[in-house]
Formats: C-alpha cells, structure tokens, sequence
C-alpha cells in the first residue's frame, strides 16, 4: 500500500509526519508520497523525506495514488473530488464543526480514521493525540502567561524587599491543565486548580497544586476519563467560586472542555471586571466557544486592563515537536492495522479500530459520531 503525507493548509504549521516517523512507516512495508512542501513550515525538507526513503510529488498525485492518506486537519472540499472508494484518510475530524464534509467523503465510501477519537484506554495511550496536542498547549500557555504578566511568577527575596509570587487558576486537570500546572509550579506560581472530576485530585496535589473542589459534581464513569455536563445548581455554586478565585489571581489557564459540546462558560464577564489590572485570561477551550464569556477564538482582547487570549492553536505554534509527537501517535497506530506485508487492514473487531473509524464501507461506524451527531443508523 502507498502512503500519502498532505501539505497542511491555512495557519497551519504542523505535518502528519516527519522525516523519522515516514521512515519508521517505511520499515512496516508502505511506500511513502509526501506532497511537495508539506514538511517546510515544521522545519523537514523535501530533501529530508526522500533521504528517509518517501518521493515528493504533487498534490493532485499524492491522493490518486495513496491508499491512505495522513493529514493534521481534514483535506479542502476541493480535494473530496478526487477521493476514490477504499482510501482510509487519517485526520483530526471535529465530527460537529466538520460534519457536511464528512457526510460528502461518506458518500465518496473513504474510512475516516478518526485520531481525535481514538478511544482513551490503556492499549491506546500511546495513539492518543488529544493528550499529545494538549501537552504541547498546556506548556505553551503557561510561557505565554509569564511573558505577557507584568508580574514575576516566582517569589523574590531581596535587599529591595519582597516579591510575592503569582498566583496562577487552571480551569480543567485534564493533559493540558496538569501540563499547566506542572510548568507554572517549576515557575514558582502558587497553583489552585478547578475540576468537576474528583479522581483528579491526587494527580493535582502530586504536581504541586491546590485542588478546588465544588462538592456534588456529577461524574460518569462512561465519559471515557473526559468531564460530562453539570447540573444548573452544581453550576452556580460553582461559578460563584470561580469568582472568587479568579478575584485573586494574576493569571488564569482556561482548559475545561466537553467533546461534542460547546465549552462550559466559567468565567463571565463580571468576574473579568473583579480581575486585576494587568492580569491574563489563556483561554485554550476557545475554539469550542471559550471557558471565558468574553473570549474570541484567535483574538487578543484587553478588558478593563486584563489581557484575554483566545488560543486554540498552540500546537501549530511549536510545530516541530508537535509534529513529532503528531507522527508518533500515527505511527503506532498503524502497526496495529499493518499485517508486515506492505497492508493494513480495518478490522472493526479491535475496539481501537471500531472507536476510530468515523466512517467505514460507506456507513457512520463510530457510536461517538452517531451520538454526536444524532445519526439514528444501526
């Protein structure tokens, strides 16, 4: 089977695969093409993919020749026309904000191999883009909060007296937010942390930071690890917490997000108006609508003094090691499908496979895109 690596379009920086990984894919029995130009905007040559064993070559090549094809974000609509039937495309789909573009390749009878839906078990941990990507988001959040506070992070003792150290409120103690936590507290902030999940707490405590917890918190065991919609009560209660928190603090990394939900709002804009002057608002969950009432996706605002950014991109932002981690988590992936001569397979009965495969032999296969997307089909 042939492979084929796609150029990334838009502000995108990363690719699906560098150098390296193309090789490790190689050594699985594929041949490689990678659209010209694909690797340059994560730092890998076209040089760098055909030293590791791939060819360069067109766009309009790559998809009428691969078998699969590896892209970050899912290919234009221009490109669906020249899909043909039995391509499996691997992407991060966004079933809700992508769904005619899904329901098009559908028709078009192409598997889509799901990467943002890959089931969060123990066997697929090391498939899991999202903790991937978060990882990358939840460090870079925390250096853009200390370059941009007007504060120190860490507390300073000195013959001019003493410095006290920021204080830092992480929404969210999933990958990102323990990530925040984790460079925030080797910075010297003081780190309280929001979750309506209590098996998070001792994971919180063991990085050094503060757990805030709202009692009566509903949990679903079901959800897969991710956090679940909450009662209007549990809601007020916790917001008026958060308020008082947010009050207090100098920076604020908003993480909190529901999978095929808007992101619950948890910091209104009055609370901006009780921040400090020179406080930073870090809002990752924007592109799902924002943990922070006043956040727009891709936008830096100043209210009343307190900087909000609305950040949903900052794994493209360090697209080397993001793209690196990116191809990791592909390549282990497809050596559960590969059968060692040159092949892989869709086997639906590996619960990987089946959590997946957004859409298989010209059906919606998995039951997290039926539910997202209410598709009434056996």
């Amino acid at each position: 089977m042939i492979a084929g690596i796609l150029r990334e379009t838009g502000s995108e920086n990363r690719v699906a695969l560098l150098p390296a990984e193309t090789a490790a894919i190689i050594k699985l029995g594929l041949e490689v093409l990678v659209e010209e130009g694909a690797g340059e905007r994560a730092y890998a040559s076209d040089n760098d993919y055909i030293t590791a064993g791939a060819k360069a070559v067109s766009r309009n090549e790559v998809i009428s020749k691969a078998d699969m094809l590896l892209t970050v974000n899912p290919p234009l609509q221009d490109d669906i026309g020249l899909f043909r039937e039995g391509q499996i495309l691997f992407t991060v789909l966004n079933p809700v904000d992508n769904r005619e573009w899904l329901e098009k390749v559908r028709q078009k009878r192409v598997t889509v191999m799901a990467l943002d839906l890959v089931p969060r078990i123990t066997r697929a941990q090391s498939m899991d883009i999202l903790s991937s990507m978060a990882t990358v988001a939840g460090y870079k959040a925390v250096l853009e909060a200390a370059s941009m506070l007007p504060r120190f992070f860490p507390m300073f003792m000195s013959a001019a007296g003493t410095i006290k150290p920021a204080r830092v409120l992480i929404l969210g103690a999933g990958v990102a937010g323990l990530q925040a936590i984790a460079i925030a507290r080797k910075l010297g902030a003081v780190v309280e942390v929001f979750d309506v999940r209590s098996a998070v707490k001792e994971e919180v405590k063991s990085l050094g930071g503060k757990f805030i917890e709202v009692e009566g918190a509903v949990e679903d065991a079901a959800a897969g690890g991710y956090a679940v919609e909450q009662t209007e009560d549990f809601k007020k209660r916790q917001q008026e917490l958060i308020q008082e928190r947010a009050a207090a603090a100098d920076v604020i990394i908003a993480t909190a997000q529901i999978p095929g939900r808007k992101a619950p709002v948890l910091i209104l804009k009055e609370t901006v108006g009780r921040m400090k002057s020179g406080s930073v608002i870090i809002d990752l969950a924007a592109s799902t609508g924002g943990n922070c009432e006043l956040t727009q996706n891709g936008t830096d605002l100043v209210v009343g003094g307190v900087k909000i950014l609305g950040r949903s991109d900052y794994p493209s932002a360090m697209p080397a090691d993001a793209s690196k981690m990116f191809g990791s988590n592909i390549l282990n992936l497809l050596k559960i499908m590969a059968d060692g001569k040159g092949n892989a397979t869709i086997d639906m009965t590996d619960e990987i496979i089946a959590g997946t495969a957004a859409v298989h032999s010209g059906e919606y296969a998995s039951q997290r895109v039926k539910q997202m997307l209410d598709i009434k089909q056996s």
